[in-house]
């Protein structure tokens, strides 16, 4: 065998040279393209020139690499990695994505590393890149109930309130509010944003951080031709209250049997309950006593729906100077782009309208070349405290944590297939699904799972 120079590689200098099972992967042409065999260099994009010479595919999936006092280096291919795992000179830390830590000391070389964040209110586009191509690519999907468990919460915690202490004097009103507050649930997606970046800083080593930052115009949005004074004179001008708005807008008919019943008392009704729809008008509507009692008791249903709200909207308007300042003093380099510029790049190369484009073309993606390993990222509950669940409320939530050492969302192997699980039941049967909802098996046995990975915050799968 040839012999090794002296250069910075992963691979010790001390140790016998170990022949790669190359037999699978090259044919005998390829095998013969190859001037010399050897390992490749810690530089990745080295070893991408390297294999790019010799004919085959660059679109290989990439293992990522901690350095053995646990920082980040940049990432190496699937067959040194196997090499390195055999060796015993690496061992594995993660499974998805798959990344293995060195256990001896090596060149700290790293390239320049951009971060692109397509943020949003449901949805993130996640990509780092390089000068020459893509090492990450990920789409992550936020927790969308965390404003109806609030106001569940809330609710619960009056009643127990009013009925424990009723003789305590109230106490809400007399707290203070911190500069920088935000609501729980835009805190939340703020913090979400914010733990994403910090595991993708885990992996990879990230030297700039680019997100997209957007301001709405929300009037603009319900009526693009307004100008000037229009801002200030809205829909409900010259009317004492919302009410008289709704009854106006209306012209004083019941939205339902259209004044049939000749009930001359009217209602204004939530479409949706205040606590998720609020007082806008959009989600108000006038009915008569007799309809509105019959909808109240769940004897008829309304064939309404609202209109979309604007929650999203105003969400990227509260927090997009936050992040971008969060980052800074967490000691990132951190700048921002508009909209307007992805879109721009989006058309000039070509690429469909994704979360995952939008964040390679955020982070400087310019014909740079794409990961094959795309990863979609579900946010899930932690754990459930509700001490009683059902309409039976007098029966405690009794579910046990663990079944046959299974708990829920834990990553597991079914008949050769990766799943999550999304339901238990204590005789040993799993609910078994993927990320994206797609059913595996309703009811498979414990002996037939295979533990793979532990519940998270955050679950984590290859796309398909």
């Amino acid at each position: 065998m040839q012999k090794l120079e002296e250069r910075n590689t992963y691979t010790p200098t001390n140790i016998p040279h170990v022949c790669g099972n190359c037999g699978l992967v090259l044919n005998v042409e390829e095998t013969l393209s190859v001037s010399g065999l050897k390992t490749s260099s810690n530089n990745s994009d080295a070893a991408l020139t390297a294999t790019g010479q010799a004919g085959q595919d660059l679109r290989v999936p990439a293992v990522y690499v901690l350095g053995m006092r646990g920082e980040p280096l940049m990432p190496t291919t699937t067959r040194k990695a196997r090499v390195l795992l055999k060796e015993g000179t690496a061992k594995v830390i993660k499974r998805t994505p798959f990344t293995i830590q060195l256990l001896y000391a090596t060149g700290e070389t790293k390239q320049s590393v951009t971060l692109g964040v397509d943020s949003g209110y449901s949805k993130i586009g996640l990509s780092v890149v390089t000068d020459k191509k893509e090492l990450y690519s990920a789409e992550a999907k936020l927790r969308t109930d965390i404003v109806k468990l609030n106001s569940e919460r809330r609710t619960y915690r009056r009643a127990r309130r009013c009925r424990k202490t009723w003789y305590r004097k109230p106490r809400f009103l007399n707290r203070k509010t911190l500069e920088g507050w935000l609501a729980p649930s835009i805190q939340h997606k703020l913090d979400s944003h914010i733990k994403l970046i910090d595991n993708i800083k885990g992996i990879l080593p990230v030297s700039n951080i680019i997100i997209e930052v957007a301001a709405f115009d929300i009037q603009k949005i319900k009526n693009p031709e307004i100008s000037g004074i229009g801002y200030q004179n809205g829909v409900q001008t010259d009317f004492w209250n919302v009410r008289e708005y709704i009854l106006y807008r209306d012209d004083h008919i019941c939205q339902h049997c259209k004044g049939k019943s000749k009930d001359k008392i009217l209602e204004v009704h939530h479409i949706k309950s205040k606590q998720v729809g609020g007082d806008r008008p959009d989600n108000l509507l006038t009915l008569c006593s007799g309809c509105h009692d019959k909808v109240s008791k769940g004897k008829i249903e309304l064939d309404i729906k609202p209109a979309n709200g604007f929650k999203a909207e105003t969400y990227m308007s509260t927090v997009r100077w936050k992040l971008l300042n969060k980052l800074g003093e967490m000691g990132n380099v951190a700048s921002h782009s508009y909209g307007y510029i992805t879109k721009q790049n989006r058309i000039a190369l070509g690429l469909p309208k994704s979360h995952t484009n939008d964040g390679f073309l955020i982070a400087g993606g310019n014909g740079q070349k794409r990961t094959t390993v795309e990863y979609l990222i579900k946010q899930v509950r932690n754990c459930n405290r509700k001490l009683f669940k059902g309409d039976r409320s007098h029966i405690k939530n009794t579910a046990e944590r663990f079944i046959h050492g299974f708990q829920r969302y834990d990553k597991v192997l079914w008949n050769g297939i990766e799943c999550f699980i999304f339901g238990r039941r204590t005789s040993g049967y799993f609910d078994l699904r993927k990320l994206d909802g797609t059913k595996v098996h309703a009811s498979a046995k414990a002996e037939h799972l295979k533990l793979l990975e532990r519940a998270n915050t955050f679950l984590m799968e290859v796309r398909g």
